[in-house]
């Protein structure tokens, strides 16, 4: 399974307990069910334990610790490492590529870090474009990205 469905597939479940907890395994794998994702009994315990979920008395939930729950995924810092091939200035904008299917959990890592230097990003398969509020912050930013995957 390539990195971006799996990765997906994870944010689906934090949405789907954000709205309250599953009472079992199988509710919350016919919640995903509801939305288009059809998984195993497998990979679904798989992803409670990578997402840390806990069971309580009403069910499976988001164990409320800061591993960015609110995403799914895992650092930014690892995303990047992991996925950022070549990251491009240009005026107040980066144009970083990524492997292919990898540019929307890696976009989504580093909105969720909140960094002042990022206005937004755009996401497509291998590219995402991030804005910045002028020429100065992009290549902080660029900087602080190519130290991070070195």
């Amino acid at each position: 399974m390539s990195p971006a469905t799996k990765f997906a597939r994870q944010k689906l479940i934090v949405d789907v307990l954000q709205h309250g907890p599953a009472a079992s395994q199988d509710e919350l794998r016919k919640a995903l069910a509801k939305h288009g994702l059809k998984v195993t009994q497998a990979t679904l315990s798989r992803d409670i334990h990578k997402l840390g979920l806990v069971k309580t008395t009403e069910g499976y939930a988001l164990s409320g610790n800061d591993h960015a729950p609110e995403s799914g995924l895992p650092s930014a810092a690892r995303l990047l490492r992991e996925f950022v091939l070549e990251i491009r200035e240009a005026q107040n904008l980066l144009v970083v590529k990524t492997s292919i299917g990898s540019a929307q959990p890696v976009a989504a890592a580093l909105d969720a870090e909140g960094w002042e230097e990022t206005v937004g990003t755009i996401a497509g398969d291998d590219t995402i474009l991030i804005i910045s509020p002028d020429k100065k912050s992009a290549h902080k930013l660029a900087t602080r990205i190519r130290e991070m995957i070195a």
